[in-house]
C-alpha cells in the first residue's frame, strides 16, 4: 500500500476543499468509487446495494440511482475526512476474497479467482510494483559491465525494457532509428490517429498518467505521455538517435552481438532485445501506373503534412485501421473523398470513443488515493479476456460461415443493427460494409463515425478492384475513372515479415530470414528463437493482441521475463543462452493447436494475421492470463547455457 506518509498527505489534499472534492465526485464513474470506499472503510455493504445496478465493465454499463450514487458519494467523503483527521495509515493488504468480491461487484460478473493475483498486480493495487524484479545475489560493477543489453527501439516496448534494467544496474543502449522516441506514436501522424484501447489502460502499470484529457488518447497525447516516461526515469542520455541497425551477428566464439547501423557505424552487446515491433514498416501495393500519379501520393505512416487536402479531390485504398481514422476525419473539408474497399471490417461502436475525461474525474485520478487503480482494473476487465470464449469455433453450430457460436452470432447481430441505424437503414450500403466472415476474423476496429461518414454527398465507397492508376486518375477493373488529385495509401504494414529488414545472424551463421522465410516467424513465448544466443523478442511472433487487452500489458509480461533471463545470466556468469529447440518446437505446436479452433483461423478470413499457407503468425491464441502464466516464470532448464570459460570484455557502444 501507500507509504504512510503519502497517503496522509494524499487524503489531506483530497479534503482540503470539501466542495471541490464533492463536485470533482460528482462526475466521477460510480464503480471506481464504490471500490475505493470499500477498500478504504473496510464496510462490504455497499458492494450489495449497488452491484445490481452495474451490467458491466465499461462505465455506460451501470443504471445506479441517482440517491444511491449520493450515498456512495457521501461515504466516500466521510471516510477521507476521517483518514485526514486521525492520521491512520491505509489499510493493509486486502485479503483475495474481498478483492475478489469488489472487483466481482464493480464489472457486473463474477472474476474468477485465479484473475485476482494479475490484477492486483496489473493495478499496482498493493503499491509494490511487482513486476520489477530483485536481485538474488547483487553483482559488481564489474561483473554487470560484462553484460551489456542492446535495446532496439524506443517506443514502448523498448522503453519498458530500459526502465526494468536502470532499475537494476544492467548497463544498457537503446538504438533508435527516428531522431525521437514514440516508435508508431512518432511515425503516424495522419489526420484522426488515435488508440484504439481506453488509454487509462493503455499505458504502464508503473507509470501512470492522471492527465489524460480523452478515453481513447490522439497519437500527440500518446507521443507526449511517451516522452514524459522518458525524462521521468532519465532515459534519454542511453538512447542514440538517427542509429538504424542494419545488420546484427552473433559472434560464439565471444557470446556477443557485433551491431552494424546504416551510417557504418559498429558496436557490440551481450544481449539484443528487438523492440521494432509489428506495425512498422509500411506495406506500398504495387498498382500498375502509380509512377504517373502527377499529385501526391503517401503511406497514412508516412504522411505527407505538406500535401494540401482542402478542397481537392482524395482517394483512400483500404479500409482498414487507418482509413478508418483518416476518413472521417478528412471528408468535411475535401471536395471529394473516394474509398476504395478491398475487404470488408467490423467497426465496434464504443460510446467513451469520442469521449473526454470529464474534469472532475481527472481530478480524483490524481487526487483520491486509489480511485485510479480501480479504474485501470474496470477497463482491464472491460477490454480484456471477457469474450475470449465466444472467439472459440461451436463445432456443432449451424452457421459457421458467418459465426462461430451463439455468443458470436448475437455479437454480429448487434454490430449489424449498429451499421443499419447508422446509416439510415440504406440496405444497398449495408451490403457494401457488412463482413461475410464472424466478428474478430480480421482486427476489430473502432468506429469513428465511418458509417455516417459513409453517408455524405461527397464520399463515394468503391468495392469495384483496382486496376491501374494514371496521372489523376484510380481506374477500377470495372473501366471506371476516379478523379483524384491526392491518393492516401492506408495499406496497412508487412506484419508477417518481422524484424524486416535487418540481417540478423545467428550462431552458426544462419540468418533470421533463412529460419522464417519471409512470413512464417516462430518463436518461444514469442520471444526467443533457437540458433540465435542471447537474442529476445518483444511483441514477437503470436504475440499480437486480437481479442482485446493492451499490447502495453504484454509488452510488460515479454519484459519481466527477457529481464529474468538477463538475471540469471548475469547471476551464473553466462555467456550465452539459448532456448532449447524442442521447448521451441513444442511450445508453437502448441499455438498452432490453439489457433485452429480460434476465429483468426477461419477458413472465409484472409488477413495480416495469417501467412500464405494460412498458418497464424502474428496473433496470439491465449487468454491474456494464459500468456501472464506463461511468461511470469523464466525457466532456466529451458535454455542450453554457456559460460565460456574466459573472461571475455564486451567493447563499449
Amino acid at each position: 500500500m501507500l507509504p504512510k506518509a503519502a497517503f496522509s498527505a494524499a487524503v489531506s489534499n483530497a479534503v482540503r476543499d470539501e466542495a471541490a472534492l464533492r463536485a470533482a465526485l460528482a462526475e466521477c464513474d460510480i464503480a471506481p468509487m464504490l471500490m475505493v470506499l470499500t477498500q478504504l472503510s473496510g464496510d462490504l455493504t455497499m458492494l450489495d446495494q449497488v452491484a445490481p445496478h452495474i451490467q458491466g465493465a465499461w462505465s455506460f454499463m451501470e443504471t445506479v440511482p441517482e440517491d444511491l450514487k449520493q450515498t456512495v458519494r457521501d461515504r466516500l467523503v466521510a471516510v477521507l475526512k476521517d483518514y485526514a483527521a486521525t492520521g491512520r495509515p491505509p489499510p493493509n493488504d486486502l485479503p483475495e476474497e474481498t478483492v475478489q468480491r469488489m472487483m466481482s461487484a464493480g464489472v457486473g460478473a463474477t472474476v474468477p479467482t485465479d484473475y485476482i493475483p494479475l490484477l492486483i498486480e496489473e493495478t499496482d493495487l498493493n503499491d509494490d510494483d511487482r513486476r520489477a524484479e530483485q536481485w538474488r545475489r547483487q553483482p559488481d560493477k564489474e561483473t554487470l559491465a560484462k553484460y551489456t543489453v542492446a535495446i532496439i527501439g524506443a517506443g514502448f516496448s523498448g522503453l519498458c525494457m530500459a526502465v526494468r534494467l536502470q532499475q537494476l544496474g544492467i548497463p544498457f543502449t537503446i538504438y533508435e532509428k527516428n531522431p525521437d522516441v514514440g516508435g508508431t506514436w512518432l511515425e503516424n501522424r495522419y489526420p484522426g490517429c488515435a488508440v484504439d484501447t481506453p488509454n487509462h489502460f493503455y499505458s504502464y502499470s508503473f507509470f501512470p498518467n492522471p492527465d489524460w484529457t480523452r478515453h481513447f488518447s490522439r497519437r500527440d497525447e500518446l507521443l507526449s505521455y511517451i516522452r514524459s516516461t522518458v525524462e521521468h526515469f532519465g532515459l534519454r542520455q542511453h538512447i542514440q538517435f538517427n542509429a538504424e541497425i542494419t545488420r546484427a551477428a552473433f559472434d560464439p566464439a565471444r557470446g556477443v552481438w557485433g551491431l552494424t547501423f546504416a551510417n557504418g557505424d559498429t558496436a557490440e552487446a551481450r544481449a539484443l532485445v528487438s523492440a521494432v515491433g509489428q506495425l512498422n514498416r509500411p506495406f506500398v501495393p504495387d498498382i500498375k501506373g502509380a509512377a504517373d500519379f502527377q499529385g501526391p501520393m503517401f503511406h497514412t505512416a508516412r504522411w505527407d503534412q505538406s500535401a494540401e487536402l482542402k478542397g481537392k479531390r482524395v482517394a483512400i485504398i483500404g479500409t482498414g485501421a487507418s482509413a478508418m481514422q483518416t476518413g472521417p476525419s478528412i471528408a468535411p473539408d475535401v471536395e471529394r473523398l473516394t474509398i476504395f474497399q478491398r475487404t470488408r471490417h467490423w467497426a465496434a461502436y464504443n460510446p467513451n470513443y469520442h469521449k473526454e475525461v470529464t474534469a472532475g474525474q481527472k481530478w480524483a485520478i490524481a487526487n483520491v488515493p486509489y480511485f485510479g487503480k480501480w479504474m485501470r482494473f474496470q477497463l482491464f476487465w472491460a477490454g480484456s479476456d471477457g469474450f475470449h470464449a465466444t472467439l472459440k469455433v461451436d463445432p456443432d453450430w449451424t452457421q459457421p460461415e458467418t459465426s462461430l457460436n451463439e455468443a458470436n452470432w448475437n455479437m454480429r447481430q448487434m454490430m449489424i443493427e449498429h451499421i443499419r441505424s447508422e446509416l439510415d437503414g440504406d440496405e444497398a450500403l449495408m451490403a457494401k460494409v457488412v463482413p461475410p466472415y464472424p466478428p474478430y476474423g480480421k482486427r476489430m476496429l473502432r468506429d469513428n463515425h465511418w458509417y455516417r461518414m459513409l453517408k455524405r454527398p461527397n464520399v463515394d465507397l468503391v468495392i469495384e478492384g483496382i486496376d491501374h492508376i494514371e496521372a489523376d486518375a484510380v481506374v477500377t477493373k470495372d473501366g471506371a475513372r476516379h478523379p483524384a488529385d491526392v491518393i492516401i495509401l492506408a495499406t496497412g504494414f508487412t506484419a508477417s515479415k518481422m524484424l524486416s529488414p535487418m540481417d540478423i545472424e545467428g550462431r552458426d551463421g544462419r540468418t533470421i530470414r533463412d529460419q522464417w522465410g519471409d512470413d512464417d516467424p516462430r518463436a518461444h513465448l514469442g520471444i526467443t528463437v533457437p540458433g540465435f544466443p542471447n537474442l529476445f523478442l518483444t511483441y514477437g511472433p503470436n504475440t499480437n493482441l486480437a481479442h482485446g487487452g493492451s499490447i502495453i500489458f504484454h509488452s510488460e509480461c515479454q519484459v519481466r521475463y527477457v529481464t529474468q533471463a538477463l538475471m540469471d545470466m548475469i547471476e551464473k556468469e553466462l555467456d550465452k543462452i539459448e532456448v532449447r529447440p524442442e521447448v521451441h518446437d513444442a511450445y508453437n505446436r502448441k499455438v498452432d493447436e490453439a489457433h485452429r479452433g480460434m476465429v483468426w483461423a477461419h477458413p472465409g478470413v484472409t488477413s495480416w494475421y495469417k501467412n500464405k499457407d494460412n498458418r497464424v503468425t502474428v496473433t496470439s491464441p491465449w487468454t491474456l492470463l494464459d500468456y501472464w502464466k506463461l511468461t511470469r516464470r523464466y525457466v532456466p532448464e529451458e535454455y542450453i547455457a554457456e559460460r565460456l570459460g574466459r573472461d571475455l570484455e564486451v567493447a563499449a557502444a
